[in-house]
């Protein structure tokens, strides 16, 4: 396999200096998107493209059991979650999450969210400066709370939405960022395996069919209930990610800032639109570097090879910046979604595959329907920009806007 070859080199130590622009980098001189390479000690093979998304995605290529580090199910996923499951337990897993996907779930979200949004915007009016990042995420946890039936959602919001938020921020550093997530899972987990075992001895009731009443419920395919900790992991895995939409909304303001085009088009509640302006801050702005998995066998793509025991990287931000999917990648164009849609191994800012089956992010209906609303919403509201840095490092994983995107002059429709 590859033997003539040399050694390969650790590329460890240069992913965590380049972040997004890693792998990108490395496929530039590679005509068919393949790189080898050596990550974290072990071989690794990294793939871009819709052919390679399918290949990626392939359960006898890949598995997740033991594939994500420990540092990241430490503060992203939670150990034990839906993340680290293959084959029957994980389909068995994801049927807790499926129906969140129906329209009437997304509605239903979406409905709470956009109020909590509504309510905020009349008191950011009263204050001098607003940083739309942190406020987005305060927001959109009040909203998931509301839809999920947690009890006291509005009272725990802001500490809740301060934890949620570290956990996707500390997930990719070893850094202080990385402490803070750990210790706000640790925080999180704890309190809410704490509320699921209230809710199954009847102390705390749980409005009926509510995401609460149903993760406390959910069993897997012995259909007996998950453990408290464990029922706390997936119940962090629909209010965590919906926190994380916080990013896109960042970047949304971002893009209304740079190419106020598209203000009016938005302003009129276009709804083509609004999904077109969705795919293109997801697209366009970087979220998720890569997906890695290990490999279950030996494997070969364009004549280049992994042992089993290797990984398996799938260039996310690479691919949603491919010249020859996108033609003009770094335009901001919005308007591409409008002449087609996004073909799902194509746009894959929240994975590939089928997200009934697969590992595609079963709430990405969700992102889309929340940033269509919010955008929306930002571009009708009334306020000024003031000077600041609003660069986004690549070096930085997750990045977003260094200032988090400030306002003033905020004037409450």
């Amino acid at each position: 396999m590859n033997a003539h070859r040399r050694p390969l080199m650790d590329r460890t130590l240069p992913l965590l200096a380049e972040g997004y622009a890693w792998l990108p980098n490395r496929m530039r001189d590679s005509a068919d998107s393949v790189v080898r390479t050596r990550l974290l000690g072990r071989p690794a093979l990294a793939v871009r493209g819709p052919e390679a998304v399918r290949f990626f995605y392939d359960e006898a290529h890949v598995r997740r059991h033991g594939a994500i580090p420990e540092p990241v199910l430490d503060t992203l996923f939670g150990q034990g979650a839906v993340h680290t499951l293959d084959g029957k337990s994980h389909r068995a897993r994801k049927e807790f999450f499926l129906p969140l996907l129906a329209p009437d779930g997304v509605a239903g979200l979406t409905e709470h969210v956009t109020a909590a949004w509504d309510d905020a915007v009349r008191t950011w009016s009263e204050r001098p400066r607003v940083v739309l990042f942190d406020e987005a995420g305060l927001v959109l946890t009040r909203g998931v709370c509301r839809w999920a039936g947690l009890p006291s959602a509005d009272a725990d919001a802001e500490p809740l939405a301060r934890d949620l938020i570290a956990m996707v921020d500390g997930f990719a550093t070893a850094g202080p960022r990385h402490w803070r997530g750990r210790r706000a899972r640790g925080r999180q987990e704890t309190r809410l395996a704490r509320l699921i075992e209230e809710v199954r001895s009847g102390t705390v009731a749980a409005p009926a069919d509510s995401v609460l009443d149903r993760v406390s419920r959910h069993g897997d395919s012995a259909r007996e209930p998950l453990d408290a900790r464990t029922a706390a992991v997936e119940l962090l895995n629909v209010l965590r990610p919906t926190a994380a939409v916080s990013w896109f909304v960042a970047f949304a303001a971002h893009a209304l800032h740079r190419w106020p085009a598209h203000r009016e088009r938005l302003r009129s509640g276009d709804g083509a639109f609004a999904t077109a302006f969705a795919h293109e801050v997801r697209r366009f702005y970087p979220f998720a570097p890569f997906l890695g998995g290990r490999t279950v066998t030996d494997l070969t793509w364009h004549g280049e090879s992994v042992p089993a025991g290797g990984i398996l990287l799938l260039d996310v931000y690479g691919q949603n910046h491919d010249e020859k999917l996108w033609g003009d990648p770094y335009a901001f164009r919005p308007q591409r979604f409008l002449d087609r849609p996004p073909e799902p191994d194509e746009l894959i800012p929240q994975g590939g595959g089928d997200p009934r089956t697969g590992h595609r992010c079963p709430g990405e209906r969700i992102t889309v329907g929340l940033l269509e609303a919010l955008a929306i919403r930002l571009a009708r509201l009334d306020h000024e920009v003031p000077e600041q840095d609003l660069t986004i490092p690549l070096g930085r994983v997750p990045t977003r806007p260094r200032s988090g995107f400030e306002i003033t002059g905020v004037r409450a429709p």
